[in-house]
């Protein structure tokens, strides 16, 4: 008798860990795929970044040579001087974003701190 309450008391302490480590590892795989997606999100972004910094680049630097050399006799040094502060004042607008959003952090790994959160209330209020 005492031999068959231990077996079912072993028995249910398996079952319990069981479902513990299966939760575990689908919250672990749930934490990797959500890492992938971060990952290639990041990836995108930064190729993207680099792409429109590029191609600005090329179209600022055309659009002040244009307005340079349609000057040239009059205000060249006037074009060269104002087309310097623009391109000064841009800059330090985006820096400006660019600290704000590093400083603003992400929410990675949100979704499965929200599902570990759910875990722990879920295991609270059983009896």
């Amino acid at each position: 008798m005492a031999e068959e309450a231990q077996s079912s008391w072993g028995g249910s302490l398996r079952s319990r860990l069981d479902i513990l480590l299966g939760a575990a590892q689908t919250r672990l795989a749930l934490l990797t795929v959500e890492l992938q997606e971060e990952k290639l999100r990041l990836a995108r972004l930064l190729f993207m970044t680099v792409l429109t910094a590029l191609f600005l680049g090329f179209a600022a630097v055309f659009a002040v040579l244009w307005v340079t050399v349609a000057l040239w006799d009059d205000h060249r040094l006037l074009a060269l001087g104002l087309s310097t502060g623009l391109f000064l004042v841009l800059g330090l607008a985006a820096a400006s974003v660019a600290a704000r959003t590093v400083a603003a952090g992400s929410q990675l790994f949100a979704a499965s701190l929200a599902e570990l959160d759910k875990d722990r209330d879920a295991l609270k209020t059983r009896p």
